[in-house]
């Protein structure tokens, strides 16, 4: 309900006393939330913004290995992170499924000098990989899962079963390669749930949006809300500092001693698209594309919900701050898949929206972008407040971040670990239906929705979507959001009511998949921004003022423009 914002304020202004607080809402933030909160310790999270809103809402939406990190002789981490993605498939079915991924070959011997070279740590560009490569990588990716397989090993295929199964691949492609590993549908809601199991198994352990947190003196700390501006003290026995890309500008904010001429993080500008071309779908066949760009850079291609996802662009930034996808970027990436499809014709036209996010990586003084390192670590700073800074790490693996950073805590207040999350389901993942088809058929008799409406709420909700459809039968109204939508008003109503909303992007761009999928209009806007002002209790130049936002943040940061809105709703 709304007033739950509220009752969570005044249990803070009841006890501001808590073992940590959390600085950080996004993926790393709220899995060392969930961490700390299972461990029976006392927990605020706190976050400026809403959750995952920053980078965490803009990864490549893969749960992967890190194939490509075994160049940088990273077995570790691609030990860990085939861990974290077999886990996730099972923890959370709803959300993060399988994805055959296939690899086009143009050469046999190609990359390995480099590949030599860089493993010794010369620096070098990317060369194109050859088969010989590509094939002792995927043994080896192989090998790491072969005592607790989920997914199938690789296949290799030659010239004649490459072009039979792949006839729009450049002609001068010789082989192909495919293996598997996963991805991620809706990597905002995974990050709510994780917040609500928390503080179901801890009522104790309180997460909030729009505050901040400031330091008065070493030991003295202040909440504020930054809706409202009210203000409330609150202490801590150490602090954990979850916030990516800003870690060192918290850092030198918060209690600890921070050395400003020794920076922790330093990160790369990843942008994506989002394309609406049946044809480039179609001949994806289900798969992702791991390709190479002409300048060495790795780049992906895959279904996703209704259209294509392709990217990523890997720039290095001065400093962190809100990001889009530069007219540049979009033509590196549109040039990109002319390199894979050639006679597939994707014009800017077919974008339906873009987004981009800066990685924090760990500072690094490699040349070339895609040498940097994706692994992890937590720094301790020192101070009568300890702050533990989260350095580096990627969606996959925020689970065993949070495990180790977790630890690091636990060993600093002198308590034990009481359980373990490796095999624990996630919210809707939890007794997720084997049988979705046998499911459908139920829910549509139990509920009398058709087959469509069923799997919608299957795939966003997983086991939970009956208690969706249950609460949706108290409202009176549930006629499609507008026609042909998949969203009714009485799920938004109920996502409103129950789901931390505070502004009307939080809705459209996180709650929902209305903006990523292109289906956000201006007709769509003007609907839910009626809804939430019920809801919320907006009066009209709150709403107008949210409309007015939410439209200027799509154009600003994701390419879709007031006219590309009202062409929408035509």
């Amino acid at each position: 309900m709304p007033n739950d914002r509220d009752q969570r304020f005044s249990r803070i202004a009841d006890n501001g006393a808590f073992d940590v607080i959390v600085v950080g809402g996004g993926i790393n933030g709220i899995g060392v939330f969930r961490e700390l909160s299972l461990q029976g310790l006392r927990v605020l999270l706190v976050e400026q913004n809403d959750y995952c809103s920053g980078c965490s809402a803009a990864p490549s939406r893969m749960i992967h290995g890190g194939l490509r990190y075994l160049e940088n002789g990273e077995f570790s981490l691609v030990r860990e992170s085939l861990q974290e993605r077999d886990a996730l498939l099972q923890n959370a079915p709803h959300m993060v499924r399988p994805l055959p991924t296939t690899v086009p070959i143009r050469s046999v011997f190609s990359g390995v000098m480099n590949s030599v070279a860089n493993f010794l740590n010369l620096r070098t560009q990317p060369a194109e990989r050859g088969a010989l490569m590509i094939k002792a990588g995927l043994t080896l990716y192989d090998w790491v899962t072969r005592r607790r397989r989920v997914l199938p090993t690789h296949d290799f295929q030659g010239p004649r079963k490459t072009r039979k199964q792949w006839p729009q691949l450049r002609k001068d492609t010789r082989f192909t390669a495919t293996y598997y590993d996963a991805w991620i549908s809706h990597p905002e809601r995974l990050g709510l749930e994780l917040l609500e199991d928390s503080e179901a198994a801890n009522p104790d352990s309180i997460a909030l949006n729009y505050v901040c947190l400031t330091a008065n003196d070493d030991t003295t700390l202040t909440l504020k809300d930054t809706e409202s501006g009210a203000i409330w003290p609150v202490s801590t026995k150490a602090i954990v500092n979850a916030t990516g890309a800003w870690v060192d500008v918290t850092a030198a904010q918060l209690p600890g001693q921070y050395d400003a001429l020794k920076p922790m993080v330093e990160g790369t500008k990843g942008s994506h698209l989002m394309i609406d071309s049946p044809e480039l779908r179609d001949a994806l066949g289900g798969h992702m594309i791991f390709y190479e760009n002409s300048d060495g850079r790795v780049c992906i291609l895959f279904p996703y919900l209704s259209n294509v996802l392709v990217g990523a662009t890997d720039i290095r930034v001065a400093a962190p701050g809100r990001t889009r996808c530069e007219d540049e970027e979009t033509s590196y990436i549109l040039q990109s898949l002319g390199g894979v499809f050639p006679d597939i014709s994707v014009t800017p036209s077919q974008i339906v929206f873009s987004y981009s996010g800066i990685r924090p990586l760990p500072k690094s003084d490699q040349e070339f972008t895609g040498r940097i390192s994706r692994g992890h670590f937590v720094k301790r700073l020192d101070g009568p407040v300890p702050q533990f800074c989260m350095v580096g790490g990627k969606w996959t693996t925020f689970r065993a971040f949070a495990e180790q950073t977790t630890d690091d805590v636990l060993h600093e207040l002198g308590r034990s670990r009481v359980c373990h999350t490796l095999s624990m389901p996630i919210g809707g993942g939890r007794d997720y239906p084997e049988d979705t088809l046998s499911w459908v058929a139920e829910t549509c008799a139990k509920f009398g929705v058709s087959p469509k409406r069923a799997r919608h709420v299957l795939d966003l909700y997983g086991s939970n979507a009956h208690l969706v459809l249950t609460a949706c039968e108290e409202f009176p109204e549930d006629s499609d959001l507008v026609p042909n939508c998949a969203y009714s008003v009485a799920e938004i109503t109920y996502l409103i009511r129950s789901e931390r909303i505070v502004h009307l992007a939080d809705i459209i761009l996180r709650r929902t998949s209305l903006a990523i999928t292109g289906q956000v209009s201006s007709d769509i806007i003007s609907r839910v921004a009626a809804i939430a002002a019920k809801c919320l209790g907006w009066d009209a130049a709150r709403q107008n003022k949210e409309t007015a936002s939410l439209i200027s943040e799509l154009g600003e940061y994701h390419g879709v423009c007031p006219q590309t809105l009202a062409n929408r709703s035509k």
